[in-house]
């Protein structure tokens, strides 16, 4: 009779062990996941600023170039005086050469390229959140079922939320001034 009792109580401690180590798996993973999203938030935070003051700075050199070459011509025609015309003149062929010397270099495609960066960073957060909410559902319901529930309340394992966006229209708007 010990030899039976004692036989159950090893066969539910081994079961207890089973089970409260499948919970604090399910627990770190969604812990990792939430640390996925945090990593591809700071990348998006390191980003932005970056990619916007890059594109910032040359599309300030772009307007700049632009305005004095409109200046000039507004002022040549209002004038004809011959060395605004030669200042326009040399101001277009810095200009013409720049393009010629690095089409690339164009403030469009640095516009293009901020989005691209920004779209697969965020295609990267959507994932990571898709993967923690995921995490937390299998989580949520490994302790919400029979036995495990009676396990999680001994071991007092709680529920976890689901990462949820705010809603858009309480959130603030940001400008960004190019």
């Amino acid at each position: 009779m010990w030899f039976l009792i004692g036989i159950i109580l090893i066969f539910l401690i081994i079961v207890i062990i089973i089970m409260y180590n499948t919970l604090v798996s399910l627990k770190r993973k969604y812990e990792q996941s939430a640390s996925g999203i945090e990593v591809y938030c700071q990348q998006r935070f390191d980003l932005i600023p970056n990619l916007v003051e890059t594109v910032k700075e040359y599309a300030k050199y772009e307007k700049q170039t632009l305005e004095n070459i409109t200046n000039l011509r507004a002022k040549y025609n209002d004038t004809k005086d011959l060395t605004i015309g030669e200042e326009l003149n040399n101001k277009m062929n810095n200009l013409i050469a720049l393009v010629e010397n690095y089409p690339e270099l164009k403030a469009s495609e640095q516009f293009l390229n901020l989005q691209k960066s920004l779209v697969k960073t965020e295609n990267q957060l959507q994932a990571a959140r898709r993967i923690y909410n995921i995490d937390v559902t299998n989580y949520n319901t490994k302790i919400s079922v029979v036995p495990y529930n009676i396990i999680a309340k001994i071991f007092k394992f709680k529920p976890t939320k689901l990462f949820e966006i705010e809603d858009k229209s309480n959130m603030k708007n940001v400008d960004v001034e190019l």
